[in-house]
């Protein structure tokens, strides 16, 4: 069975622990204020949920995600997600974690600053754009006409299989943006974010996007 490692337990942190248990994988979640403050998440997942450190939770998890505040992605710990996967969910909200001006500027990306802190992980961006009510009650089986689509952004082809993967268990049909240089068009105030769109119209408001 797989083990998930999740850094922050937040509304989406907590909603990708509750759908993650429920489709059989097996989580170790962490926050800022340690383990015991979990214990009623984890009472609520029952056995395949623990509670432990970020360090804890990064070693345990088999490939990771990473969904704290953007201000505190320097704490992500480094050498126990070496060689994983980390799912990137993080947003920039200037009003919560100060003015970052290479953000502002254009000249990089949320999760291509994740990748740098964890050079030897393979990020990929996932449910950043979509708010944390619709991650277990928006999606459909595949097929379904007029599914919801997300998108995912990686420089590993092998991170995007998993984002894509996952994405299809949750209901939800999968764009590729492309490398993390591109994530910038899933992020706040682009035509992408928090709206529910298909697979078509997603492409459509990518293409829209504009710095």
């Amino acid at each position: 069975m797989t083990t998930v490692g999740i850094i922050g337990a937040g509304h989406i942190g907590s909603a990708l622990a509750r759908g993650l248990v429920a489709r059989g994988y097996d989580v170790v979640i962490s926050n800022s204020r340690g383990p015991e403050t979990l214990a009623d998440l984890v009472a609520e997942l029952g056995s395949h949920a623990t509670a432990g450190t970020a360090t804890e939770a990064a070693a345990a998890g088999e490939w990771a995600i990473v969904t704290v505040p953007l201000k505190a992605y320097r704490e992500v710990p480094v050498e126990q997600l070496a060689g994983k996967i980390v799912v990137d969910t993080n947003n920039y909200y200037w009003e919560r974690d100060g003015r970052i001006a290479a953000l502002d500027e254009g000249r990089t990306t949320t999760s291509a600053m994740l990748q740098e802190h964890l050079p030897t992980s393979f990020i990929a961006k996932g449910f950043n754009h979509i708010v944390a009510g619709d991650i277990l009650t928006t999606g459909a089986p595949a097929g379904t006409p007029d599914r919801r689509a997300l998108a995912t952004s990686s420089d590993s082809a092998e991170a995007s299989v998993l984002v894509t993967s996952v994405y299809d268990e949750f209901g939800f049909d999968t764009v590729n943006v492309g490398p993390l240089a591109e994530s910038w068009r899933v992020e706040r105030d682009q035509p992408a974010y928090v709206v529910r769109q298909n697979r078509e119209e997603l492409v459509a408001n990518l293409a829209r996007a504009a710095r």
